[in-house]
């Protein structure tokens, strides 16, 4: 009986998978379900205090997990430190087109539009918005979402993010966290980063891809970033460069020349930035309306190929049930 239970449950797995394959929620041209659902993150110091264990666990190279607290809960942040100077590992974070190639489960991640601000008390030193369409990819499931994020670099150290709401995501809200630091005891050549996120799925989204997202997605964003990071810094080093920042880079306002590839100073930078990103989001668009198109089609075939190997599959479950009913009948007759 337990080999006729398993026989059926794959069976019923297969069922779901297929099923889901053929979820798409996401679109370019529809707004999202709602206009944010979880209190999104503030920037600045998140005044984690380091104890001798933390402070041994990041000598030791590993990220340091503890909680910060909201209003309403506590939430999961990650500090790890990072063998390179700041500006190399804010290059890579900002590198949001290049996401694919490190980030682990990202299959896509394309900037769509970017919006310079001149910072100000008003806008709390806000430097840039840049929006960004990511797909994460997991066996038989691709989910897009569309990313609003918040430059606060130079007053505040900072980069927060939440849901691009003018675009229907695959995950029902999202926000996140990057405070990053000088290191303390080698400001010129190490990092200090913290980072924290939260993520609210749909209910039809399985549990394994909601349970990476809230917790594994933690340690692995910052790993990735270190791996990388410290890449790209062995090979400044390596071509007798390094970008190594000034003795005063961990006061405030300090290091406009280092992150000017970043940040919105430079009219010409600017420019080609928003027209790269109006291209993008012009074709983003026009895809949309495309895939929009054959969804049409393929939905009504779809519904009627996908009704058909769910039958299937409950056909040849049945039929495991019949034949285990027939070999017990067999066996006690025997």
């Amino acid at each position: 009986m337990a080999t006729m239970a398993r026989y059926i449950s794959k069976s019923l797995l297969l069922a779901a998978l297929i099923s889901l394959s053929n979820v798409d929620a996401s679109n370019f041209n529809k707004p999202h379900t709602h206009t944010g659902k979880v209190e999104p993150f503030q920037p600045g110091d998140p005044k984690v205090k380091l104890d001798g264990k933390a402070l041994g666990i990041l000598k030791a190279g590993k990220p340091y997990q503890t909680q910060v607290q909201t209003k309403d809960s506590g939430r999961g942040l990650v500090v790890q430190d990072v063998n390179a100077p700041t500006n190399i590992v804010w290059d890579r974070i900002l590198d949001y087109d290049n996401y694919s190639n490190m980030v682990p489960k990202t299959v896509e991640s394309k900037n769509y539009k970017v919006i310079p601000h001149k910072p100000s008390k008003a806008n709390n030193f806000l430097e840039k918005e840049i929006f960004t369409r990511m797909k994460v990819g997991f066996p038989m499931l691709k989910l897009e979402f569309f990313v609003r994020h918040f430059i606060y670099i130079q007053h505040h150290r900072s980069l927060t993010w939440t849901l691009d709401y003018t675009k229907e995501s695959d995950f029902d809200d999202s926000c996140g966290y990057w405070f990053i630091l000088p290191h303390p005891d080698n400001p010129e050549e190490k990092t200090r980063l913290y980072y924290s996120v939260q993520v609210s799925m749909f209910d039809w989204v399985p549990k394994f891809v909601v349970d990476f997202m809230s917790s594994k997605a933690l340690t692995d964003a910052t790993a990735w970033v270190k791996k990388y990071s410290e890449m790209e810094w062995a090979k400044e080093l390596e071509r007798g460069g390094g970008r190594k920042p000034g003795a005063d880079s961990g006061k405030k306002g300090a290091g406009k020349s280092l992150f000017s590839n970043v940040l919105p100073f430079g009219k010409r930078k600017r420019e080609e930035e928003e027209r790269l990103a109006a291209e993008s989001a012009a074709k983003l668009a026009l895809e949309q309306a495309e895939a929009d198109q054959k969804r049409a089609i393929v939905r009504i075939r779809g519904g009627w190929r996908r009704y058909v190997l769910v039958s299937l599959v409950l056909a040849l479950a049945a039929y495991n049930v019949a034949l285990f009913i027939g070999i017990g009948n067999h066996e006690k007759t025997a």
